[in-house]
């Protein structure tokens, strides 16, 4: 095991910038006018993450401790956005399991 092992700065980046990818395309304070348009708006987005996803998979190796620290900054970039705690959580779960 080298230190490369612990080198997750790239990962953080890319779960930052998911994050911020997100927060532009659904601000946290954006009125829902309705629950089946915030639905599809919120499909698209999940969909075109995904393929951001799996682009940034085929170029890089995460171990549990990157997956981590992926995952952490994802997080915290929405929680200081002020999206609520459920909806994070959530997210982070959807992130981790295309992860």
């Amino acid at each position: 095991m080298g230190l490369n092992w612990f080198d997750a700065a790239t990962a953080k980046e890319f779960g930052t910038a998911l994050a911020v990818f997100f927060i532009e395309k659904i601000p946290v304070n954006s009125q829902v006018v309705d629950d089946k348009q915030f639905a599809r708006t919120t499909k698209k987005v999940l969909t075109a993450m995904t393929l951001k996803i799996i682009e940034f998979n085929k170029n890089n190796s995460l171990n549990i401790y990157k997956r981590a620290q992926l995952g952490n900054a994802f997080k915290w970039k929405l929680k200081n956005e002020g999206y609520s705690s459920a909806y994070i959580d959530d997210l982070t779960m959807w992130l981790m399991k295309q992860i």
